[in-house]
């Protein structure tokens, strides 16, 4: 631990500027206008993984943005570890909310502001470092491979593609993955579990053009009226989801797996205070911690129709539209639920107005074990970077990726994640601790070590 704090502390101020220079690049893959920047941004990823040590580093082409993938094969015989990660971002609109620029970092009390800073920029960066840091100690203990994508936060549409072409050159003995959060870092936690996920849009079809609100206001249906009806009636009184057949796969805890899911460190006022929300709000007879990690929801992410400009005009919209996300729990199929809502959208649309249901993306909810070789070789470095043992959590968000390493490669993944749940992902002003960027480069080599060991 000396030799890698020695190592850590001689090298920070570079390992922050590189941060910074990543951060800099407005990789948003959902806006093709920023197309040329994204592709820089994998060039500088596939510079860097160079620098520290990889060999076979190269841009995968694929349909899409490439994938990054390099690799470092001490000993065949030796176990290996998949590094995952991404360099693309969440576009940062509204960019009038920010407070300072969302591709200039920028250090406030500590913490990194920028968009990517903690999804995944900072995160997967961690994983470089410390790649670098235990080829320049001679202390690499296993293989090690590296597959940064650049398309996880439009759905990874081509990563399964690539994933299946490779088997062989993917093949590992764990996934390991820093995308995710922890409790604190007075309370560290590693998350056992993700929830999927089926991302939907939809339309409502009025008239043929906007009308005169006036003219028509009262004869003609208003489809941003009817639209909003439509989705407050998917759920009740209770907030449950109110789609027939949603809930006819989802797992119950049980009473002990609940237990132990509330005994994690969680203070609803706090909680409240950060969000300046008053009450929280949810599935009735779920506490907080159950509802965002275990328990299935259905929000609205967008919803937009008529003008919406400067000033007043008078228009009866033509149309009206919303993108839905609904997250999943095991058992429940993306494919299924994504059927589901669509039959059910379409069945509540009253005859004066048309609807349209699109399917964009989806992913499969994940549990993964907590007795494995690589979740102790994950307790074993908290252990010893903290100084207490982790508490295991379930994640509320999703990263399709993990039940396609299942599927195709037939290995679990570790969920290694450093960041906050107040680091305020795909928000304006995300951030990223500094403490927790060099915390994670401490820990991370103590995984490989332990990994090693206990995989003889």
């Amino acid at each position: 631990m000396q030799e890698i704090k020695k190592y850590v502390e001689e090298n920070k101020q570079r390992f922050l500027d590189e941060l910074f220079e990543l951060l800099r690049f407005p990789s948003v893959s959902a806006d093709p206008k920023y197309k040329g920047d994204v592709l820089k941004t994998a060039d500088f990823v596939a510079q860097k993984l160079k620098d520290a040590g990889a060999d076979k580093v190269e841009l995968c082409e694929t349909a899409g943005y490439p994938i990054v993938y390099g690799e470092k094969i001490i000993d065949e015989q030796l176990p290996t570890v998949l590094i995952y990660g991404h360099y693309d971002v969440q576009p940062a609109d509204p960019l009038e909310l920010w407070k300072t620029p969302p591709f200039e970092p920028t250090v406030r009390d500590g913490k990194i502001y920028a968009r990517g800073a903690c999804d995944d920029k900072g995160q997967f960066y961690m994983h470089v470092k410390a790649f670098e840091l235990m080829m320049k100690t001679n202390t690499l203990s296993c293989n090690v491979k590296f597959m940064i994508e650049g398309e996880e936060e439009v759905g990874s549409a081509n990563l399964g593609t690539f994933v299946n072409a490779n088997v062989e050159r993917l093949k590992a003995d764990v996934v390991l993955i820093s995308d995710t959060s922890m409790i604190s870092m007075e309370n560290p936690s590693i998350e056992t579990g993700l929830r999927g996920l089926a991302y939907m849009e939809v339309e409502v079809i009025g008239p043929n053009r906007d009308l005169h609100s006036g003219v028509y206001g009262g004869a003609v249906a208003n489809p941003a009226t009817v639209l909003c009806k439509m989705i407050a009636s998917l759920h009740d009184e209770n907030n449950h989801i109110a789609i027939p057949g949603f809930y006819d796969k989802v797992l119950e805890l049980t009473a002990e797996e609940k237990k132990a899911l509330n005994s994690a460190p969680f203070d609803l006022n706090e909680y409240k205070e950060d969000l300046d929300i008053r009450s929280e709000w949810g599935e009735k007879g779920y506490s907080t911690l159950e509802r965002t990690g275990t328990r299935p929801t259905l929000e609205v992410n967008g919803i937009w129709s008529g003008y919406t400009g400067e000033g007043a005009k008078t228009v009866l919209p033509s149309k009206a539209n919303a993108k839905i996300s609904m997250r999943l729990v095991p058992n429940q199929s993306s494919e299924e639920i994504s059927a589901i809502f669509t039959r059910h959208f379409e069945s509540i649309a009253p005859d004066y107005v048309k609807v349209k249901v699109t399917t964009h993306h989806g992913g499969e909810p994940v549990v993964t074990p907590t007795d494995s070789v690589a979740y102790r070789a994950a307790e074993k470095a908290i252990v010893d970077s903290f100084g207490k043992a982790p508490i295991p959590t379930r994640g509320g968000g999703s990263i399709p990726i993990v039940a396609l390493f299942e599927s195709a490669l037939g290995i679990k993944s570790v969920l290694f994640g450093f960041g906050l749940d107040s680091d305020a992902l795909h928000s304006p002003n995300e951030k990223y601790d500094i403490f927790n960027y060099y915390k994670g480069i401490e820990t991370l080599p103590l995984f490989h070590k332990y990994f090693a060991e206990l995989s003889k």
